[in-house]
């Protein structure tokens, strides 16, 4: 099982970052979350961990919107 971190925007979806734990994954999304580029850009409009990997498809554990 693997995570990924998604930003989400105006022109769709990226990814960010590919992580093998969880840990590094929610410590990534932490940091973007309060990433002042992020926060001021206004173009973004929000930041995902997903779990990747399984036969269903991603799941997300985690959303934070930018306002």
């Amino acid at each position: 099982m693997t995570f990924a971190i998604n930003t989400h925007d105006a022109w769709g979806v990226a990814r960010v970052g590919e992580f093998q734990s969880l840990q590094e994954a929610r410590l990534a999304f932490a940091a973007l979350c309060e990433d002042p580029w992020y926060r001021s850009d206004g173009t973004v409009r929000g930041v995902e961990l997903v779990q990747t990997g399984a036969a269903a498809g991603a799941q997300r554990l985690a959303w934070f919107a930018f306002a």
